[in-house]
């Protein structure tokens, strides 16, 4: 049996070394002595690349993948699955918030229940500040309910995967990449276990602005229906438009010269107007978001060379 450990490399020099003592002794605990650390540089700006490149040289089994940038962590991670051979992958995050000894945990896990596909970590409480934790929980209440896949709340990135489950995931040609979601709306039987993260050394990488542009990812790539909505509230504008219009034209038949339409009646026709135009861009952008989906060839990440 062979385990593949997949991790990103961005800013994660000052991790490294007790990632890969730490995950060394977990797969000696399991008793596995074939495996492969596969590190996936994101175009990192420190010198991990060149750490490992000289780390190789005393541990073999490091498989590095260095990108031609930065393409972001779920693309990042997804060339790193592609390259991951053992029949079961273990995916992780270098930054030791989460311990490497949760393998242990895990791989038990999916021995006592050989049925299980896939065993993932969630946090039970999130960490951070109130904002952090405020967010955090917004962005999961949003996701679920605008997405037809449900996916579990405060999940993590560490997971151990079957070949096959990770194969099928590999086979989703999503450009817009939210491995959230797909991990999820692939299926397979999954379980979820507790884990507590610990505090990470430094700042996260994970910026606010990084997190909002990971939520408007997710939205758009699971869900339509901020289009679908787009286009019922112009079907709405346009109704209660066209009511008005109907109501202005009795109160003049009825009032005759009492009434004054001037500016009232250009406001309410404007209104229908904008009503009109957001009913067609909402029934045009629902099109064009199922197209969207399907047209684009680019290639989700560029790899520049591999270190075997």
């Amino acid at each position: 049996m062979k385990i593949s450990i997949v991790t990103t490399l961005y800013k994660s020099k000052i991790f490294l070394d007790q990632f890969i003592s730490e995950i060394q002794i977990a797969l000696k605990q399991i008793q596995c002595i074939d495996y492969e650390l596969v590190f996936v540089n994101d175009g990192s700006p420190d010198d991990s690349l060149q750490f490992l490149i000289e780390r190789k040289k005393e541990i073999p089994q490091i498989k590095l993948i260095d990108l031609s940038r930065n393409f972001g962590h779920h693309c990042a991670i997804q060339i790193g699955l592609n390259y991951a051979s053992g029949d079961y992958v273990f995916l992780i995050d270098n930054d030791l918030e989460t311990s490497p000894n949760v393998l242990i945990e895990f791989y038990n896990e999916i021995k006592v229940d050989q049925t299980l596909d896939v065993v993932y970590g969630y946090q039970e409480f999130r960490k951070g500040n109130f904002l952090e934790k405020l967010t955090g929980s917004i962005f999961w209440i949003l996701i679920n309910k605008l997405s037809d896949t449900k996916i579990p709340h405060n999940i993590l990135t560490e997971r151990l995967m079957t070949k096959q489950y990770v194969e099928s995931l590999l086979q989703l040609q999503d450009a817009n990449v939210f491995l959230g979601g797909m991990m999820y709306w692939v299926g397979f039987k999954q379980k979820g276990l507790p884990i507590k993260k610990g505090q990470r050394k430094g700042a996260s990488t994970y910026s606010l602005k990084k997190r909002a542009e990971l939520m408007l990812q997710a939205i758009t790539s699971f869900s339509g229906k901020p289009l679908e909505w787009l286009f019922y509230f112009g079907i709405t504008i346009s109704f209660f438009s066209f009511l008005f219009i109907i109501y202005l034209g009795l109160q003049k038949i009825i009032h005759q010269d009492e009434v004054q339409l001037g500016w009232t009646s250009i406001v309410a026709i404007n209104v229908l107007i904008l009503g009109v135009i957001s009913t067609f861009l909402g029934i045009i952008g629902i099109y064009i978001h199922k197209i969207f989906r399907q047209v684009q060839g680019r290639p989700n990440a560029i790899i520049k060379r591999v270190y075997e």
